[in-house]
């Protein structure tokens, strides 16, 4: 077997129009919604694919479980997609009213800058960008992998 890439993500989320709104700001349309079962396919310009799988319940209130509790559950805990500009996303976000919820931040020294922010099931994004001018990324903070 030879997996060539990730073909699409799902995101189970609870309110269909809420989530296709937040996705929007992000720059997906609807591509089609499913007749057998509640999903709804969103595809970028760059064709990014994510489908939004909408039977989502929330039993244990407002967070994500595996990113808000103590007790780390396994599973996938964030998607991480490609910015082609990190001042641009944050520009964008903080037009659209979307909170960072951490970030900028730099791991490493290879330049890459992440801001994450939660959609409004509480599913976490990572929007990571490659190097640009760091000097304009106001509030970039640095980790050294060697702390």
């Amino acid at each position: 077997m030879h997996i060539e890439q990730v073909d699409h993500i799902g995101i189970r989320v609870r309110d269909r129009d809420r989530a296709l709104k937040f996705y929007k700001h992000l720059g997906f349309d609807v591509i089609h919604t499913a007749t057998f079962d509640e999903v709804v396919i969103i595809r970028n310009s760059a064709g990014v694919e994510i489908n939004l799988i909408i039977n989502a319940n929330n039993p244990e209130g407002d967070h994500n479980i595996l990113m808000d509790v103590e007790t780390k559950y396994p599973g996938h805990t964030h998607l991480a997609l490609r910015v082609s500009s990190v001042i641009e996303t944050m520009d964008t976000l903080k037009t659209a009213g979307i909170q960072i919820t951490q970030g900028p931040v730099m791991f490493g020294q290879d330049g890459h800058v992440s801001v994450f922010v939660r959609d409004p099931d509480r599913n976490t994004l990572e929007l990571r960008g490659r190097a640009e001018d760091n000097d304009k990324i106001e509030g970039l903070i640095m980790y050294d992998p060697n702390d």
